[in-house]
Parts: C-alpha cells; structure tokens; sequence
C-alpha cells in the first residue's frame, strides 16, 4: 500500500508544480516571453557568432554587428507588415459597401425572414480590430529592445559555453550535458532554418497567384501566409481565409475569379504544407501530432500567438532533453511519432521471416 501512495504522491506534486509554473509562466510572461524569444534567435544567430569569434573578432564587436544586422531586419519587417495593414484598413470602407450589398442580395434571393447580419456593425468593428491589431504589432516590435538586450548577454557568453560545461562537471557528465545541448542546437536550428524557407516559398506562391488572378493586395496576403505558416496546421488554415473573402467581395458578382482564388490558395497550402513541409520537417523533429496540437494550444493560451510561434520549438526541446535523460526517457518515446519505431519492428519481422 505504501507504494501506491508514494506514487499517487509523485503524481499529485508533479500536477501541483505543474500548475504552479504555467501559472508563473502566465503571470510574468512579461518577462519570460522576450527571454525566451531570445533563446530561440540565438540558436539562428550563434553559429555567426561563432565563426566571427573563431577568425579574431572580439566577442562584443560580433555580438553588436550581428545585433544592428537584426535590427535592421526586423524594423523593415514591422514598417512592412504596419504599412499593409494601414493600407487594408484605409480601403475597407469600400470592400464594407460591396459586402452589404452581397449580404443584402443573398438574404433577398433565398427569401431569409430574417438578416442575421443585421444590426452588426462590420464597418466599425473590423475597422477597429484591423487598427487594434496594427497597434499590437506596433507594440509587439516596440517589446523587442527587452529581447535584444537578454540576446546580447546569452551571445556573449555562447562561445565560451561548453568550457563552463567542462569545468562544472565530470567527464561523463559534460558530455552528456554537451550532447544534449548540440542536440537541441542543432535540431532547433535546422527546424527554424526548413520552416523559413517553406514559409517563404509558401508566401511567394500566394503572392504570384494572387497577382495573376487579380486579387486586391497580393503582396499583403503572401505576407500573411509567410508568418502564419509557422504556426502549425490552425496558421495555413487562417491564411487561407481573408485573400478568400476579400476574392469574393471583389469579383462579385462574377463566382469564377473568387472559385479560382479559393481552389489555388488552398492547394499551395495543401501541396506545400501536407505534402513539402512533412517530408522536410518530419525526420527533423520526430513529434508526434498529437504533441505538437497540445503544445499549440497550451503555449497559444499561455501567450497567445508568440506563443504559438514558439509550440513546436519549445516541444522539441523538451523532447530532445526527456531523451538523453534515462529517467525521462520513456516520456520522450511518447512524444515522438513512432515512425522509426516502427520501421525497426518492420526491419525484424523481415529479418524473422
């Protein structure tokens, strides 16, 4: 019986602290979310850092160098995103017109008793949220000197790491710390590094057929399909539905072009994102689906979408360290798809027969 209870035990305590950290987690994200912002660019970031170290340059010139190119990279991004939604926003009012009236047509030609769009204001509460969210991302870009500043002490102190490694511990112990280190360096970064060059090309293929097909504000929804993409499996499916709507809206009422749009938004998104993405990411991470959802909606309710952009990341490192753990080892078993598992078993029952 003292067994059991231990157990039950363990397990309560494990939920309580489990609870107290989303809870810290939650309450000063404040803080925590930059840092871990942070951690995550560093690994993009550090092997540059590296390489300028190794060739003579001072740690703290290459810190500066890299940091100002990154500044520069993300104040053309956010002047980018801001002035597009600035420009939607300002157009709205006639896309607001051509929709009532679409609404207005619909509920005449199925003789609807009632307009369920009726006494909804669309002008002023799109308008409004279009401006609120220009507004967070303006904030969200103004957030960013917290995360430079805890890049640049992680930066310094990145090519001098596994040093510390090898003084603090034994032999067998800094290498295993160094092994699951390089681990989740390496994958992190190869994720980062895959997923930026599907999100590109799947923003560029928006972007060119939206173009051909003459959908209002190309550019801003191959924008959009670019940084939503690294949101797993919800990102495509919200890309895909303004440019959509918007097609509707502006060929109405000719239904070829808004057919057109709607059939070449969602194979981009089909061909690339269940067909491309699986192939390159699949072996890069080994996650189960169902992990990676969970993970979505746990860090998206804790931090909403920064939160989200960070899900697969942050499973894949705690996979990465429940795996060179023994005591945890089982957990990161779980986590992964069990694809290679499964094709071991496949490898013996030939090998049996």
């Amino acid at each position: 019986m003292q067994p059991e209870q231990n157990r039950l035990a363990i397990i309560f305590l494990g939920a309580l602290v489990l609870i107290a950290v989303g809870m810290v987690l939650k309450f000063a994200q404040g803080v925590v979310l930059p840092l871990i912002i942070a951690w995550l660019l560093s690994f993009l970031i550090g092997p540059a850092i590296n390489y300028m170290t190794q060739r003579k340059i001072p740690t703290t010139l290459a810190v500066v160098f890299v940091l100002i190119i990154l500044l520069g990279i993300l104040y053309l991004s956010g002047t980018f995103l801001y002035a597009r939604i600035e420009a939607f926003a300002r157009e709205y009012p006639k896309y607001q017109t051509r929709f009532m009236e679409l609404a207005a047509v619909l509920t005449s030609r199925f003789d609807l008793s009632f307009d369920p769009l009726a006494g909804i204001n669309w002008g002023q509460n799109i308008g409004r949220f279009l401006y609120t969210l220009s507004g967070s991302i303006f904030n969200f870009v103004s957030k960013l000197i917290l995360v430079v500043v805890f890049l640049f002490f992680l930066l310094l102190g990145k090519p001098y790491f596994k040093y510390k490694i090898g003084k603090s511990f034994s032999e067998d112990d800094a290498t295993q710390l160094s092994n699951i280190t390089n681990s989740v360096t390496g994958q992190i970064r190869r994720y980062l590094s895959f997923q930026f060059l599907i999100s590109f090309a799947t923003g560029l293929c928006v972007w060119f057929s939206l173009l051909l097909i003459g959908v209002d504000f190309p550019v801003t929804w191959g924008a959009l399909a670019f940084f939503l993409n690294f949101i797993p499996t919800i990102g495509s499916i919200v890309a895909s539905i303004p440019p959509i709507l918007l097609a509707i809206v502006q060929f109405y009422p000719e239904l070829i072009p808004a057919a057109i749009t709607a059939v070449a938004v969602v194979s981009i998104q089909m061909v690339i994102g269940n067909g491309i993405a699986p192939k390159v990411l699949g072996d890069q991470l080994n996650l189960s689906p169902v992990v990676v959802l969970l993970s979505l909606l746990f860090w998206g309710w804790l931090w909403g979408i920064a939160g989200a952009l960070m899900s697969v990341p942050i499973a894949a490192s705690i996979k990465i360290i429940c795996e060179n753990i023994p005591v945890l080892h089982p957990i990161s078993v779980m986590m992964g798809s069990g694809v290679s598992y499964w094709r071991e078993a496949k490898k013996r029952q030939k090998v049996e027969e």
